[in-house]
Formats: C-alpha cells, sequence, structure tokens
C-alpha cells in the first residue's frame, strides 16, 4: 500500500516517516509532495491510498486538494496534519471527506491511530467494491447472452436483423448511422494481468461495465464482448458523430480511474446503420492491431493508410541458434542467442501489435515442432483450450513494447524447453509433477491451459500430450477429479450452501458445477449429500477415487 504525504515543510514531512508505524499497517511505499498541485500529480499517477495533508500551503491548498480528491478519486482516505486549530478548518475538513484532524506538533500515538483507521477503512471499501463487482458479475453470468450473440453477429455481418436487437437492448426507433471501437485485453499491462490473472472474466466485466456506465447514461450506444474473440471489448455507438471523440475521452478516463491501467482503443469510421457497423468493427481491429508498439503515441487509434514496407526479421532464420542455446540449458547462451533477435527487433523503425503477436506464434510453432519431433514421442490426447484469447503481449504500463520484458519471457520459454528436451527428463517429467502440484494447490481457481502454458513456459500441446503419459488422464479431468474430491468432503458439511461449495472448488457457476458432479458420480450434488449426511465414515467412500500422485 501507498501512503502520500503533503506538506511545504520538509522537517514535518520527515517527523511524520519517523513518528509512523508503517510496516504495521502494511504500507510499502511513502511519497512526499511539497504542494497541492503537486499532489495531485502524485494521486493521478501512483493513486495512493491514503493521503495525509497539511491545511495552509503555497498555491493549491488542503481545501482545495480535498475538493480535487473528492471529484477524481473518491476511494482515497484523507487525513488532515494541520498547525491551525481552527474552526473553519476542521468543518471544511469533514465537509471534504477528511477522516481526521490532527494539529501539529504530531503525537505520535494520535497519528498513527489515524493512519490505522484510515488504511482499515479503505481496505473494507476496497473488499466492499470487489465484492459488490463479483456479485453484479454473478448476476451478469447469469442472464443469457442473447444480447453479446445478436451484437457479435451484427458486427461479423453475420446477420443485419434489427427487430431482435431493437427489443433486446431498446434501440431507439431512428439510428442513421454507427461506429465501432475495439479494445483488447491482451494489450494491457503485466501487473493489471497478473491482477486479474485468476479472474480474467472479471477485468473483461469491469470494462464493460464501465464503458456501458458513460454509454447508457447518454443513451448513444453498447459495450459487450465478441463471442469468438473473447479478449476483445466492442463499443458500438450510434450517437452524434461530434461526440464520440469526447465519449471515448471520457471512457479511457474512466478506465484509468477505476482499474489504474492505460488502454489502447481502436477507431473505425461512421456509416449507414446497420450495415456500416461491420465495416467500421473491422476499421476498428486492425487500427488496434497496426498500432506502431515502439512510439509513444496517443491511446487512440484510427485505421490510417499502410506504412512502407520493411523486410522483417523472422524467427526462423535463427531456429537452430536458439534450438542449440535452449539445449545447452545455459542461461547465459539462452541470453546471447535472445539478444541476437532483440537486436534485429530494435532497429526497426516500427513494429505493431500484430506483428508482435505473429512473432510470438511463430515462437509457439516452433517450440511445438521441436517437442513434438523429439525421439520416443507418441500423440496423446489433446486437451482442447476453451479459451480464443490471443497470449497476452509483453508491453509496459502505456501500452507500448517493452523489450526487456519481451526478452524474458522468450529466455524462460527456451530453457524450459531445453529442459523437456533433456534425455534427463524422461521418462519421469518434474515439469510436469510441478504442474500437477500447482493444480493440487490452485484447484478452487479459474484455471485455464493457456494459463498453465504461460506460467510454466511450455506449449499447450506438448503439456496436454505429457501429462496423459505422466498421469493417466487428461490434464482437465485431472483437475476435475481434484475438484470433485474436494467438493464431496465439503458436502458432508449440512451448513454449506451448494452454491457456496461449486465457488469454493473453482466453479462460479452452481448449475454447471452440478452437471459436471452428476456425469462423474451419478448423482446430483444435494442427492450426494442426502445419502452420505448420516455416514461415521465418509471418507473410504470419497478418497480412492483421487488421482494418484507420481
Amino acid at each position: 500500500m501507498k501512503v502520500l504525504i503533503v506538506d511545504d515543510e520538509k522537517h514535518v514531512r520527515h517527523a511524520i516517516r519517523m513518528l509512523v508505524h508503517w510496516e504495521a499497517y502494511g504500507v510499502t511505499e511513502v511519497i512526499e509532495a511539497e504542494s497541492g498541485d503537486q499532489a495531485i500529480e502524485v494521486i493521478t499517477a501512483l493513486s495512493p491510498p491514503v493521503v495525509l495533508t497539511d491545511m495552509r500551503m503555497p498555491g493549491r491548498d488542503g481545501v482545495a486538494l480535498m475538493e480535487w480528491i473528492q471529484a477524481n478519486s473518491p476511494a482515497t482516505r484523507v487525513v488532515v496534519v494541520s498547525g491551525y486549530d481552527d474552526f473553519e478548518l476542521v468543518r471544511q475538513a469533514i465537509r471534504r471527506g477528511g477522516m481526521d484532524y490532527i494539529l501539529k506538533p504530531v503525537d505520535p500515538v494520535e497519528i498513527n491511530e489515524a493512519l490505522s483507521k484510515a488504511t482499515q477503512a479503505w481496505r473494507t471499501a476496497e473488499q466492499d467494491r470487489n465484492r459488490q463487482t463479483m456479485q453484479a458479475m454473478e448476476v451478469n453470468r447469469m442472464r443469457p447472452h442473447y444480447a453479446d450473440k445478436l451484437l457479435t453477429e451484427l458486427i461479423s455481418g453475420t446477420s443485419l436483423s434489427i427487430t431482435p436487437l431493437r427489443e433486446e437492448l431498446r434501440l431507439p426507433p431512428a439510428i442513421q448511422v454507427c461506429n465501432a471501437a475495439v479494445m483488447s485485453t491482451t494489450q494491457l499491462d503485466a501487473d493489471i494481468l497478473d491482477k486479474y490473472k485468476t479472474r480474467r472474466a472479471l477485468l473483461g466485466f469491469s470494462l464493460m461495465n464501465i464503458c456501458n456506465e458513460f454509454l447508457g447514461t447518454s443513451q448513444t450506444g453498447v459495450a459487450f464482448r465478441h463471442l469468438e474473440r473473447t479478449d476483445e471489448i466492442i463499443l458500438l455507438y450510434w450517437g452524434e458523430p461530434a461526440r464520440w471523440p469526447v465519449l471515448l475521452q471520457d471512457i479511457h478516463a474512466g478506465i484509468r480511474t477505476a482499474l489504474r491501467c492505460y488502454m489502447h482503443i481502436g477507431i473505425g469510421s461512421f456509416g449507414t446503420f446497420p450495415v456500416g457497423a461491420a465495416t467500421a468493427y473491422q476499421e476498428a481491429r486492425q487500427a488496434l492491431w497496426k498500432r506502431d508498439m515502439l512510439q509513444a503515441t496517443n491511446w487512440m487509434h484510427e485505421s490510417s493508410p499502410a506504412r512502407q514496407t520493411v523486410r522483417l526479421p523472422q524467427l526462423s532464420e535463427m531456429e537452430e541458434e536458439l534450438r542449440l542455446s535452449a539445449l545447452s540449458c545455459n542461461a547465459s547462451r539462452v541470453s546471447m542467442a535472445v539478444s541476437s533477435w532483440m537486436e534485429a527487433v530494435a532497429v526497426l523503425p516500427s513494429v505493431t501489435a500484430e506483428q508482435l503477436a505473429g512473432w510470438n506464434q511463430e515462437l509457439d510453432w516452433m517450440l511445438a515442432r521441436w517437442l513434438n519431433d523429439r525421439p520416443g514421442d507418441t500423440e496423446g490426447e489433446e486437451l482442447t483450450d476453451e479459451s480464443s484469447t490471443i497470449p497476452a503481449l509483453p508491453v509496459d504500463n502505456r501500452g507500448m513494447l517493452s523489450l526487456p520484458l519481451w526478452k524474458k519471457q522468450i529466455e524462460n520459454r527456451l530453457l524450459a524447453a531445453g529442459q523437456a528436451l533433456t534425455p534427463s527428463h524422461s521418462p519421469n517429467n518434474p515439469t510436469i509433477r510441478d504442474i500437477a502440484r500447482y493444480l493440487d494447490a490452485h484447484y478452487d481457481e479459474d484455471i485455464s491451459l493457456q494459463d498453465i502454458a504461460s506460467r510454466f513456459y511450455l506449449s499447450r500441446e506438448y503439456i496436454s500430450r505429457k501429462f496423459k503419459q505422466e498421469y493417466g488422464v487428461n490434464l482437465s479431468d485431472y483437475l476435475c477429479q481434484i475438484r470433485m474430491g474436494k467438493a464431496k468432503l465439503l458436502l458432508l458439511n449440512d451448513k454449506l450452501r451448494l452454491h457456496h461449495i461449486a465457488g469454493m472448488v473453482g466453479y462460479q457457476d452452481e448449475k454447471y458445477f452440478g452437471k459436471v458432479f452428476k456425469k462423474l458420480e451419478g448423482v446430483t450434488p444435494g442427492e450426494f449429500r442426502r445419502r452420505h449426511s448420516a455416514n461415521p465414515q465418509p471418507s473410504s467412500h470419497i478418497t480412492h477415487d483421487l488421482p494418484t500422485h507420481h
């Protein structure tokens, strides 16, 4: 947690630093500002949950700062530290959301108590916000995806039937023109993706919710997810063309404030509704994926004439060098080989998101071929990955290509491939056993094969085949057996409701949990509970069918 100290006197800031027991309240970083204006810059950039501020400062004073926080960062908790015992100042501080008013010289007990209350209040509010978002997400998940289906068909050009859309979305009676915008969660930075690593659906829902707040208020559009490209959030707009850029600016700022991330958005051109929706979507998607990731450009991207073509380096041209470095299992040699590739990319005048995704796909194919060509390998049943998203791109917090991050990702993948190719890993594969242990520990999370591939730097096909060779079952079946075993234990507790048990074993949808349970056990969860609730030794019924660990 970050805390910001705002005071124009350096010795006061130093005293507060010395008096507060920061670690006791989970504070990991203390930032300082000398004025209200400087504090606003810090809050905008870093979003500290708690601010300790003076009231009388040159320029923008504490009252003005608190007014700004109340309007632009309402989740921030504020504690006033002032040298003025003035009733009017105290009243102003309370009216603008101040949690405490502490007089200078600062009393150690008072300042620590105030910070304890402020940090606890922020955490409680944050938990409430997350809970409300999860509840809203659950409600949304229970609704049919009919609207998303109709809208996906519209922007895909497969259906131009407007009557069902008018009934479902209550569209205005006379829409003349429309436009589209596209954003992709795969183009977000690693920090935000790590935060939502096991809740990627929540991230998409949060983005749609923010967009629809602005679009719904103006009743000029709708945000939805593409059912076939689940990384995409699409905005369909039918309002006044002149209002579109302003609305997008508000949406971008809303995402920045709520999720603390920088979202790039592709924009199409206006056309006649409904036939122009598909063209606008294609233009927007192309603009987003053809943006230059080497230049610090604006977040809004529109279709532009094709740039002058230059010959792009191909990973296949240095495949042998990369393969030999991987087989060496030597980090220094792998780093040197990858550095050659990075140098070839760094001199390019531009690199688009599309090109970067293409290179990553080329690397996937290359590694999969090495692993498939390994002597003695036999084809196993491939696990189907439900996710159709493009793997996340190596970008910084502004959405620009991070060569150091990309280099590290490729190095890790090559080293993992080298270990998999080393004969010492046969017949027993430690990496696959590590994956099994990971599943044992994280069975309650939303895990996809792509998540496992990204975490262990191996291809999905290789993991699927090797896992079945090692354990005799598909990875998905293994995970399902673990979950069902845990579920049967939890069902013996009559106080736990079924939807709670479903969530505790990794299923957000209670009906789907029940369907899977009945398929594997032959009875519904409720029937299982009724049959075993009076059994004095239920463990004998529930442990024998768990996967055997090697």
